[in-house]
């Protein structure tokens, strides 16, 4: 249940409409949830935003930081030993952190993919151990994982205090 009884509904934006080549269609549908996600938790309340609403464990907080380690590992190659543990948050961290570590995150993935023309390339910083994804795959995948959470902070922020809309 939400903690006020008012909503506030945000104006809707509609998905983009990008340019007809492929990877102008693929990076502005990701900057699209991106930016919908980071919108979402940004201005959330404490201690809402760190409340687990499911009994997953799952809070508004702990995917956008998550998200902050995907976009790391997919686009810059960092290693990840626990998966799980990418959605906690230190306590320490204020919401305004985390979004802004997120933004940095997108801001370092977007200057990697400036020089990605040929989708079906291996993305130029490979994990260790393990080949590297086309950057079809590595964008494909960003879309999938960003929408796939940007659903779930829906649903998270509407049971936080009420707000709606992207």
């Amino acid at each position: 249940m939400p903690t006020t009884t008012r909503r506030t509904r945000r104006r809707d934006t509609p998905p983009p409409r990008t340019g007809s080549d492929e990877v102008e269609v693929l990076r502005g549908f990701l900057d699209y949830l991106r930016t919908s996600i980071a919108a979402k938790v940004e201005g959330a309340p404490e201690p809402g935003v760190r409340a687990a609403a499911v009994p997953s464990g799952t809070n508004l907080l702990g995917l956008l930081e998550h998200l902050t380690v995907v976009e790391r590992s997919i686009f810059l190659g960092d290693t990840v030993s626990d998966w799980q543990a990418t959605f906690h948050v230190p306590p320490a961290d204020r919401v305004s952190d985390v979004v802004a570590r997120y933004r940095a995150a997108v801001e370092r993935s977007n200057e990697i993919l400036d020089g990605c023309t040929d989708l079906g390339a291996p993305m130029p910083r490979p994990r260790r151990l393990r080949s590297a994804p086309s950057v079809r795959w590595a964008l494909t995948h960003m879309i999938e994982e960003t929408g796939r959470h940007a659903g779930h902070a829906d649903i998270l922020r509407e049971l936080i205090d009420g707000a709606t809309g992207r």
